[in-house]
């Protein structure tokens, strides 16, 4: 489903993400680790195509920057980047036209129930708070029902309810064999969630790890990623 290879990323003389390759296959949900400032969010940005980089990116087998692939991935940046001048429901309606979806009321409303948002619908998007416009992210990146689905620290600021509702969404996902990449340097946030871990660090790939290679390990994931992120772990095979 997901296909990086060989991907990198310079802001001048800093190099923000160093030759980072690895493949995500369909279903299943990759959590992305990594202390603040590790590249992880340049990672989904180049992922995205919303960066310019050496390398190589496919999405399904389609080039990443094509309009193919943007139809298939869902993208929930960790800083909402909403109209101020529509309301919530009409956020809703933009993005379905944008995507050219049909019959998408009943699911819109149904994300909007469950983050608890049904009665903001007339809400403009600078009338909301902090955790209702995280809210409202998270379902305008729902709304398609991509089959790959980048997140970016998706639980800063949202209430113990979004959260229970968020992770039941990555489960059903997971179910419905899509696929999620979760980016976030909240290890607790995500514990009983993943599959398999990329860990990052200073721009690189420093682990790509399923939960059973490590679980036969005798490794716990918090273990694996302080002793990656405080230089105590060798580089592994990614």
């Amino acid at each position: 489903m997901l296909t990086v290879s060989h991907v990198t990323k310079s802001y001048g003389k800093n190099i923000a993400c160093n030759d980072i390759s690895f493949h995500l296959e369909k279903g299943g949900v990759t959590v992305l680790l990594g202390p603040n400032g590790a590249g992880k969010s340049t990672l989904l940005k180049c992922i995205t195509g919303f960066l310019r980089y050496r390398g190589d990116i496919q999405i399904g087998s389609i080039p990443n920057k094509t309009v193919a692939a943007k139809r298939i991935f869902g993208y929930v940046p960790e800083i909402p980047s909403l109209y101020p001048n529509l309301t919530v429901a009409e956020h809703m309606e933009f993005l379905a036209r944008a995507y050219g979806l049909s019959d998408y009321r009943a699911y819109a409303d149904e994300l909007l129930d469950r983050f608890e948002l049904s009665d903001k619908k007339s809400k403009f998007g600078d009338e909301l708070s902090k955790g209702m416009q995280q809210k409202l992210n998270l379902c305008l990146g729902l709304l398609p029902r991509p089959q790959l689905l980048l997140m970016d620290e998706p639980m800063i600021g949202l209430d113990p309810h979004a959260i229970k509702e968020l992770k039941e969404i990555i489960a059903e996902m997971r179910a419905d064999g899509r696929t999620v990449l979760v980016s976030t340097h909240m290890i607790d946030s995500i514990d009983m969630l993943w599959d398999r871990t990329l860990i990052m660090q200073g721009g690189s790939l420093r682990a790509n790890v399923t939960r059973e290679e490590l679980a036969a390990r005798g490794e716990a994931l918090e273990e694996l990623f302080f002793a990656i992120t405080e230089g105590k772990e060798q580089v592994e095979e990614a």
